[in-house]
């Protein structure tokens, strides 16, 4: 079985707070840049916000009404600042008021679609801020949970093409041009990834092949580590990855990280061994249920078909710096069924893995 974790991680919080001091990070406070629509110092730790935000976009009004929407959570956790929330709505209303600002970055066939879903936004916001006055918490999440729903939608339909050339050596695996969902039944309930080929082909190609292959279906997870890891695809027998059918041989994926800033993910090497010891990856370990790749310790290149879902514990892998970033390729995160991978334990089984959405987005070798 592969190790994806040293057994110096179980004494992650004191690497990390020795690395802040050498390097002079304040873990606190320290915020990617393109996360600035977020309060300073909230590390993002929501799968689906992670996702809307690693989308190759750059439309400023839509990711300010994004963030104002996202922060209404953060202010209810925070003694229910109703204040706060008033604010956030009334900016989300300002934006929502400027509908061309928005339009102007979507194709001109995709705009009466992005138009209703605008007048959505307004009629849901006007909604909140009438919940707001009676001070409905419930009402405000379930409301502001839907609006973020209309808002993925309209960040997506502002993507045409993908956004990168992948490097022609790996011209013979399958890549994800785009985004799918996955669902997985297991033994103790259902899961659902969504994977994200804009920031991961590679990788999430390689994934998204091997479910439609059925590879993963009655698999069991294979470690399992309170506040760390669960692990699976470790098929029978003696392989401990994918054995291509055409070609007898083991299929082994790069390691593939794309950091904040750049324009492609970087392969074959991690952030620490490339010397970028301050640079993020625009899909973090910072949310419970990031899906990532495993590989053979001593082996950058040697993933293949085992995956983990990462079971974030703040205080041992803090968001925005911790050991993992950098050093294992995020490619994706859980979207529904967190109360069911809270149980999940080794020895529990896959009963099946489907794409249900985005299966044209999957580009296989020519002659495959």
């Amino acid at each position: 079985m592969l190790n994806i974790l040293k057994s110096w991680l179980k004494n992650s919080l004191m690497g990390i707070l020795l690395l802040t001091i050498f390097l002079g990070v304040n873990t606190a406070t320290w915020t990617p840049p393109s996360h600035a629509a977020l309060p300073s110092g909230n590390a993002i730790t929501e799968g689906k916000a992670l996702l809307r935000y690693a989308l190759p976009i750059d439309n400023k009004p839509v990711r300010r009404l994004q963030g104002s929407l996202e922060d209404i959570s953060t202010q209810l956790r925070a003694n229910r600042r109703w204040g706060a929330i008033s604010s956030d709505l009334k900016t989300a209303s300002r934006i929502l008021d400027r509908p061309d600002q928005i339009l102007a970055s979507i194709p001109e066939e995709r705009q009466p679609q992005a138009e209703t879903w605008i007048n959505q936004l307004k009629s849901g916001v006007d909604s909140l801020q009438a919940a707001v006055q009676v001070k409905d918490k419930q009402q405000i999440l379930e409301g502001r949970n839907q609006l973020l729903d209309l808002v993925t939608q309209l960040e997506e339909s502002m993507v045409t093409g993908f956004p990168f050339e992948v490097p022609a050596e790996y011209s013979n695996l399958p890549q994800l041009k785009g985004r799918a969902t996955v669902a997985f039944k297991t033994n103790k309930g259902d899961l659902t990834v969504v994977v994200d080929g804009y920031s991961a082909p590679v990788t999430a190609g390689n994934f998204v092949d091997l479910v439609q292959r059925g590879f993963y279906d009655s698999l069991q997870f294979t470690r399992s580590e309170e506040s760390y890891v669960l692990q699976t695809g470790d098929p029978a027998g003696k392989e401990e990855g994918f054995i291509d059918p055409k070609t007898g041989q083991y299929r082994a994926i790069p390691l593939e990280i794309l950091v904040e800033g750049d324009k492609e993910p970087t392969y074959g090497i991690t952030l620490e061994e490339a010397g970028r010891y301050l640079d993020m990856p625009v899909l973090p370990f910072s949310s419970f249920g990031a899906l990532a790749m495993a590989r053979p310790e001593a082996e950058v290149n040697g993933g293949s078909s085992q995956f983990f879902f990462f079971l974030f514990e703040p205080e041992l892998t803090p968001a925005g710096r911790n050991l993992l970033d950098g050093r294992y390729a995020v490619f994706g995160y859980l979207i529904d069924g967190k109360e069911i991978l809270d149980k999940l334990k080794q020895g529990d089984k896959i009963e099946s893995a489907t794409v249900i959405q985005g299966i044209e987005n999957l580009v296989q070798p020519s002659g495959a």
